[in-house]
């Protein structure tokens, strides 16, 4: 898959941009501030939906204008495709798929598919089990349309049997004529959302052992284990009726514990990755060398079982990733990017090889 051209306007600084990128490596150059991690938010934006930076759509429209908008035209193995998004202050967004209105924005995501390496993300080891659950996601959500309507289920389900725990300490009555369905709904959706996370930590896993020991000289062992709130051996989630019933049983034996908490206490929102080097927590135990290796290979491994899904590789963006990593790192990094398409951002770009370079200068990109 590649990323062809992008044409913005009204969008964070941009005013007005027209940018077309090679089938390999496209270095984005420019001070901090001029617009370099704002191109590639928009392309990030156009590919899922929504922003890494912020869940504010309106700080995306750039100041003093009323809408903005991101064109993407891309390819993949069959034919040429674009994704174009409107965004307007007070409005609904407006998505169009080569020309055709798309009603909701899980209808796109997975069409267009990118991978995205930011700093924060060197963090996603020992950071909180939030991080980990958006890392699996947003890969998840690009491989199966399902997961991403499944989550979505999942989390209005699971906003309105909160909102009945809460109201329950004052009137019981909706909740206890309620509570079992909900309690029946919600316990289906994570057992399907816990199936496909399961399935692909057991993929990713064995990428990021290769790459992880590739990067170490093959001296340390990672792992990555599935860890549900269920408590169930993590095999166990790959059969959907089983977690679905052991879902049921703790939402319906706990109410009690729920009500007193005012929210819920089992479920995919509680679930984590488990990260291990040679058996030991990497959260606790890791350096901060290893924790970054880690992190890079996590990132890696999405695109590779993207590619292993889809027969092609999805575009990669690196934002600003490479100053932040060692040498050698960078040198492992650049040597496994040399036959995709990536867009990186840097200030410096030396110590990347070839490609093609477009000079950032407030918001506007000359190659």
């Amino acid at each position: 898959m590649e990323c062809n051209r992008i044409a913005i306007r009204n969008f964070r600084n941009i005013e007005y941009a027209d940018v077309s990128f090679d089938p390999g490596v496209n270095i984005l150059v420019g001070a901090n501030a001029q617009g370099k991690t704002n191109l590639l938010e928009a392309i990030g934006f156009a590919a899922i939906g929504k922003s890494f930076r912020t869940v504010h759509e309106e700080e995306m429209i750039r100041f003093g204008a009323d809408c903005a908008e991101v064109s993407v035209d891309f390819s993949d193995v069959r034919r040429k495709q674009n994704i174009t998004v409107r965004m307007m202050k007070g409005r609904r967004r407006h998505i169009e798929h080569n020309k055709i209105k798309i009603s909701r924005v899980s209808d796109v995501v997975g069409i267009f598919r990118t991978v995205l390496f930011c700093p924060e993300h060197l963090s996603l080891i020992k950071d909180g089990p939030g991080e980990r659950r958006n890392y699996l996601d947003v890969a998840i959500s690009q491989l199966y349309p399902i997961y991403l309507k499944s989550l979505q289920r999942y989390n209005q389900i699971l906003k309105q049997r909160n909102q009945l725990l809460r109201d329950a300490e004052k009137d019981r009555s909706t909740l206890d004529a309620t509570a079992e369905l909900w309690s029946l709904q919600l316990a289906h959706e994570a057992a399907v959302i816990a199936r496909y996370r399961k399935d692909y930590i057991d993929k990713a896993s064995r990428v990021v052992e290769k790459c992880f020991q590739e990067m170490t000289g093959e001296r340390e062992t990672p792992t990555m284990t599935y860890l549900g709130s269920s408590k169930q051996e993590p095999d166990a989630y790959a059969d959907v009726e089983e977690t679905e019933r052991v879902y049921q049983k703790l939402l319906t034996e706990n109410l009690e514990r729920e009500i007193a908490a005012g929210s819920t206490l089992w479920g995919i929102h509680k679930d984590d990755i488990e990260i291990a080097v040679n058996g030991r927590p990497a959260r606790m135990f890791a350096s901060q060398g290893q924790q970054r290796s880690l992190a890079l290979a996590m990132k890696l491994a999405e695109g590779e079982v993207s590619a292993s899904v889809f027969g092609e590789n999805p575009v990669f963006l690196f934002d600003d990733v490479f100053s932040e990593l060692d040498t050698a790192r960078r040198n492992y990094l650049s040597g496994k990017i040399c036959d995709r398409q990536v867009i990186i951002t840097t200030c410096e770009p030396s110590g990347i090889a070839g490609g093609k370079l477009i000079r950032v200068e407030n918001g506007t990109y000359n190659d």
